[in-house]
Parts: structure tokens; sequence; C-alpha cells
């Protein structure tokens, strides 16, 4: 006899239902603490891709830590000036060098930014209201973007605001521009202004450079398939949800233990067993995803995932605190078609080759495509990229320890919507999951819940689940 579950999740709320001001200073620049050599130091060739040319939010919140006397904006921008002398080349500004667009960071130390602020709300309101998640309220006001900040070159490489809460916690918020780091590379920074507000006098993972170690070779030889960054084949229309027709919805959905067993439900039990967690969702997303929108039956659907390079590589193998990029970009890719009317385990199979494929060859020849070719960005046509970014909940930011909510502050990126991220987070009942930020626009948005719904309701959906039924009735979790 199978088990009925109805997990009662309150219905979506607006940016509106929280309300609050922010007082900002001007904002000022932070330099590192000692001096610094004067230098110009080349990126690698995964690094200065046209793709990570941006700049990339992320936000923390940190309870009230009664035992912190001091205050939290004096103690970071301490702490971040201490930091700046290890990972220097982050105070720098970024160069373009010669015909073939590459990139360098010339060190001229003369810092980041970072604002200091004060909100008239609490954590505790935050959680509350349930908004303690993309999309975030008052997001621009928490992360305030000065004007001319956002370059990529010749403009600062990290914007920091740090703004106090009514409750004595504080809001971390921090823009990257991507070619310096990825997320671990960022993570380990913060880390690091964590132990520096702890006292620390070096940090416990010294940073350091290399970036030659992902630079093409001499001379390049491009030997692996690099699909994602060809362009989709045309289809006979575009999608029947156009992004530019109507307003973008964003909205944040939580995947826990009942909504994972469901989706596996779905899948022939050996291969639900053999998959991890993340495969199975990405399969799930883009399915239900490119049913929402409606495309041209024929236009090529893609998926586009971040693989962390640094476990593959074996030969020559990347020092502890290289911080940064060392990822790829493997996508899988289907005609719309073929996704909505197979069942899940054909979306789920080509998510599994497209993961298997990065291996250290291919890295190498990734940086070798790059230089051959110009450094082209990956193709956004009828894609959806997905990125992890769960390890931010765990960034510890020494006297207040781990964040309360750490990770992305919105769906997309650059002029790329069709993005999401995987966020490790908490639901009202103390249930840790993933949460999964989704911008679409509005009728895709509404179609999209309505999937979701057939899928954890037991309603009709309109891609065929293969003939399996899942034994929870679910309430679909939608923040």
């Amino acid at each position: 006899m199978s088990q009925t579950m109805e997990l009662n999740i309150p219905p979506p709320v607006t940016s509106g239902s929280l309300m609050f001001k922010v007082h900002r200073r001007e904002p000022e620049f932070v330099s590192p603490a000692k001096p610094t050599p004067r230098e110009l130091k080349l990126l690698s060739d995964i690094d200065d891709q046209q793709g990570l040319r941006f700049h990339i939010p992320s936000i923390f919140f940190y309870r009230h830590n009664p035992n912190a006397y001091s205050d939290p904006v004096a103690l970071i921008r301490r702490a971040l000036a201490e930091t700046l002398v290890y990972y220097y080349p982050l105070a720098g500004r970024l160069r373009e060098l010669g015909p073939n667009r590459k990139l360098a960071v010339d060190c001229t130390g003369e810092g980041v930014l970072f604002i200091e602020a004060d909100a008239d709300v609490t954590l505790a309101e935050f959680e509350d209201k349930n908004v303690l998640r993309p999309p975030f309220p008052c997001f621009e006001e928490l992360l305030f973007n000065v004007e001319g900040s956002s370059e990529v070159l010749n403009a600062p490489l990290i914007l920091i605001q740090v703004t106090r809460l009514r409750c004595g916690g504080f809001i971390f918020a921090i823009r990257l521009n991507h070619v310096m780091a990825d997320a671990g590379g960022l993570s380990l920074f913060i880390k690091t202004i964590g132990e520096f507000t702890r006292g620390c006098h070096a940090p416990t993972i010294p940073p350091t450079w290399e970036r030659h170690l992902l630079s093409a070779r001499v001379p390049p030889r491009v030997t692996q398939t690099h699909r994602e960054y060809e362009p989709a084949a045309a289809a006979e229309k575009e999608s029947a949800i156009e992004d530019g027709d109507e307003t973008l919805v964003s909205k944040s959905f939580f995947f826990g233990g009942a909504e994972m067993s469901a989706i596996r439900k779905l899948l022939p039990p050996d291969i639900a067993k053999s998959c991890t967690a993340l495969e199975t969702l990405t399969a799930f997303l883009w399915r239900h995803r490119t049913a929402a929108l409606r495309p041209d039956p024929n236009k090529e659907m893609r998926v586009i995932f971040i693989v962390n390079a640094r476990p593959k590589l074996k030969n020559e193998t990347l020092p502890q605190g290289y911080y940064g990029n060392a990822f790829a970009f493997p996508v899988a890719i289907a005609t719309a078609r073929d996704l909505t009317e197979k069942p899940l385990v054909f979306a789920l199979r080509l998510v599994k080759e497209a993961k298997a494929s990065v291996t250290e060859e291919y890295m190498r020849s990734l940086a070798d495509l790059m230089v051959t070719k110009g450094r082209p960005k990956f193709s956004t046509d009828g894609a959806y990229l997905i990125s992890d970014v769960r390890n931010f909940a765990d960034i510890d930011l020494g006297v207040w320890g781990k964040p309360v909510y750490g990770g992305i502050g919105k769906a997309g990126v650059m002029d790329s919507l069709g993005s999401s991220f995987y966020v490790s987070a908490e639901n009202r009942k103390g249930e840790r999951g993933i949460l999964v930020p989704v911008c679409l626009p509005e009728k895709a948005m509404q179609k999209f819940v309505e999937e979701l719904e057939g899928v954890f309701n037991g309603g009709q959906s309109v891609v065929s689940n293969g003939g399996s039924k899942s034994l929870h009735k679910l309430i679909v979790s939608c923040l």
C-alpha cells in the first residue's frame, strides 16, 4: 500500500512582500594592507574566454554573534585588506593584450570597491516572510552597482557590500569579475577573509597563481569535440513563448528528499540508483523547462552544466590554492520533440554522457580551442545553463561561522536569463535540499509550475513519463 504524503507549501512570494530601506555610505577602495608586487600576470586560456567576461554576484546572510564584539563592517574591511596581500592580483585591473584578445591582470594594488551600509530590517523578517532566497527583495540595494564598476577592462575586479541588519546580523554581498576565479576560487578568497577576522596571520591555504597550467599547448591542437561552442541548428520557427514577448518572472523551487524521490520514480530502478542527485535533477529540469517554453518540436535544445575539472587533471594537477577558473561547459543536445516525448531516462543518459566527456585531454583541447578560435562564447540559443554553487553554504566567515543563506542572488547571468544555480538551503521544516532559482517569461513560468505539479501532484504533464507513476502525492515547493 503506497503512502500518500502532502507538502503544504505556501504560494510564491514576491519581492514586494518585504520592504526596507538601505542607507549606504560612499563607495571606497580597500587596498592590500602591505606593499605588493607590481607586475603583469597572464590569465589562463580557460579564464579569458568570452563567456566568462562578466561580473557575477553572490550573497551571504550571517546571524548576530554575541561573542563578536567588533563591528562586522570594520572587521571585514580590515580582514579584506590583509587578504588582498596574498590575493594581490584581485586588487589590480584587467588589460587586453594584442590582436588575440589575451587578458592579463595589471597588479596595480588600486584595490577593490567596498560599500558600508545599514538596513532597517532583521534577519528574522527575511525568514518570517519566507524571502531568504532568490529573487531577494531589494537585491540591487544590497549590492549596489557603482557606476562604471561592472566594466570588464580597467575596472575594479571585485565589489563588496557589507550591510548591517537591525538584529546585529549582516549581509555580505560580493560581485566578482568571473575571469579571475570560479566558485571554488571565490570560496577560498572569502574563507581567507574569515580567517583574518579570527586573528590569523596567514591563510590556511595559500593562494597560487600558476595560470599557465591551463593555457594552450604549443602548438595548439584541438583533439576533442566541443559542441557547446558550435551554433545551434536552426528550427523552422521560434519558441511558442519568446523571452522578449512578455514580462520575465523569477521564482525559486525547492527540491528536498520527497521531491527527489518522486523524480527518481520516473526512472528505471537501476538507473535511479546509479545517478547522482545533480544528474537526475538537471535532466528533469531541462526536460520540463523545454515543455514550458513550447518550442518548435524540431528545435535543438541544450543543457550546459559546469563540471569541475580539478579532479580530472592527473598529469599536471592544480595546486590546492589555485583560484582560477578550472571547469568546462559540456553540453547535452536533443530536439524538443525527443526531450518531451521520450521518457526522462533519455535526457538523463545525455546528461551523463556529456558530463563524462570532460577529461584531462578535454581541458587541454578546450584551452587550444580558445586560442585558435578567438576565445568564443558558448552558444546560448535554446540553451539552459546550470551551475552548482552548493559549496557557498559552507563558507565560514570566521567569528560568524557559516551563513544562514549562501548562494547566488538571482537567476540568470549576463545576457543569458536561461540559467539556474543549485543552492544548498533549508525549507521551513529545517530540511536541507537543493534550491533552484529559475527565470522565465510569465506564461512559460505558469506552464513550468503546471509541469512540476503534473509530476508531483499526479496531474497531467505534457511530457511523457514513460509509463512510470510517482507513489508520492506532492505539492510542488515553489518559493
